[in-house]
């Protein structure tokens, strides 16, 4: 499915990278560039476990492209560059029932995976001082918008973005977003409330946001975001984090993210009534870290999120099952260790236990409505030699649900996920 207008795109891009870069040339718009080819091979299998599964498994097998060129800024007081992002993946297994799976467009009428798909964008950019403002696609890292990456294509937003550090320790951050690209998505489209792979799509006209972030000290700092899903919800989010140096070696890290969520104006969803709290300490000394984590769910609704399941890794317990349902009480312990300090530098293993409890779904069997994860992360980067940089990643999924007074259960499977990786900077 290689769309004739995704590649209109990618040609407009280049030709205007073409067009303005003489124009710049003799700044460092060229000579603070950084351009860049990812690869990434992408294997997914998930393996359904529960009794009258509607399909015993889905996967798919993917070469991934990530293409980026990231220019300098023009000098003057007020400066400007431009950026272009290109985005391709293709499919390399029969693809046959096994779909959709999250990673590639499913054509429902054809009962398949598409053979390809991708995208292209342009940022513009300009700076003043240390205040900048970037309108086009975004790849945020923020409480109220976040990408994904945990497949093959990365989640894009679009829209405008300004960041100001003017203010040492203070990073203020605002813009608006009216579109979204998601990870299984050639398309741009309006943002809407994710409820399922066949929920309803009432579309917002955009994503208004801002927020503040202040270092108190190297060790302490704290954040607040408010986001604005125009028509469907509004979202206030508060965290702190503080890192403890308890001597000999040993780390004390402590999060703590509050988020208040409500409807916003029509309600095309209607009332959203969600409040969640969490904490997440991790002990850390040398190679290993050892963490704990709680999470609460409060109100009717479940936690929201965007088009195409959009993460929201700043909840202390998001995974694939994610633990976001109404009233779930979570937690998780979690284990890191970086083999470096056993002599095999590059390789890392992350293990973690998840379980949710509590959750409400009409009835009043809250003790009986469990779900839990098991996640076993090893990875590895080649240090040296003719595959330096080569990264490879094995990821092992466990999912096991139970509800209670005879309701059917929810998807129980074990998934295994491998990926390699490279990025040729040129």
């Amino acid at each position: 499915m290689f769309r004739k207008d995704w590649l209109e795109r990618g040609t407009l891009a280049a030709g205007l990278m073409g067009i303005l870069v003489p124009v710049a040339a003799q700044a460092d718009f060229l000579d603070d560039r950084q351009v860049s080819l990812g690869l990434r091979n992408f294997y997914i299998d998930r393996d359904f476990k529960q009794d009258g599964a509607p399909q015993s498994r889905i996967g798919s097998w993917t070469q991934g492209f990530d293409f980026r060129a990231i220019s300098g800024y023009t000098e003057g007081p007020v400066q400007f560059g431009l950026d272009l992002s290109a985005q391709y993946a293709l499919r390399l297994d029969g693809g046959g029932g096994r779909g959709p799976d999250s990673i590639i467009p499913y054509d429902d009428s054809k009962g398949e995976q598409a053979r390809d798909y991708g995208r292209a964008a342009l940022t513009g950019k300009m700076r003043y001082s240390k205040t900048e403002l970037k309108i086009g696609e975004h790849r945020p890292m923020l409480p109220v918008a976040f990408i994904d990456d945990s497949r093959q294509l990365i989640t894009t937003y679009h829209g405008f973005m300004v960041e100001s550090r003017e203010v040492d320790g203070l990073t203020l951050t605002g813009g608006r977003f009216n579109e979204i690209s998601s990870r299984e998505s050639s398309n741009r489209e309006k943002m809407y409330l994710f409820t399922g792979p066949n929920g309803p799509r009432r579309t917002s006209d955009g994503l208004n946001f801002g927020g503040a972030s202040y270092a108190f000290t190297p060790s302490l700092s704290a954040t607040y975001f408010y986001g604005q899903l125009e028509d469907i919800y509004q979202q206030h989010y508060l965290g702190f984090a503080h890192t403890a140096d308890l001597g000999d070696g040993f780390a004390l890290k402590t999060d703590l993210r509050y988020f208040d969520n409500s409807e916003d104006g029509d309600a095309l969803y209607g009332d959203i009534d969600n409040r969640s709290y969490g904490a997440m300490t991790t002990l850390r000394k040398g190679a290993h870290a050892i963490g704990v984590g709680y999470q609460r769910m409060l109100g009717d609704s479940t936690f929201p999120t965007l088009n195409g399941y959009a993460p929201q890794p700043y909840l202390v317990n998001w995974s694939t099952v994610a633990f976001v349902k109404p009233n779930e009480s979570s937690w998780q312990l979690r284990y890191d260790l970086d083999f470096a300090a056993y002599g095999v530098p590059g390789l890392k293993l992350m293990t973690r236990y998840l379980r949710g409890s509590g959750i409400d779904r009409g009835d009043n069997a809250l003790d009986k409505n469990v779900e839990s994860e098991r996640n076993i992360y090893l990875s590895y980067v080649v240090q040296s030699g003719p595959l330096k940089g080569v990264g490879f990643e094995w990821r092992n999924i466990d999912v096991k649900t139970r509800y209670g007074n005879g309701a059917a259960s929810g998807p129980d499977y074990d998934e295994n996920r491998l990926i390699t990786t490279y990025t040729f900077k040129f």
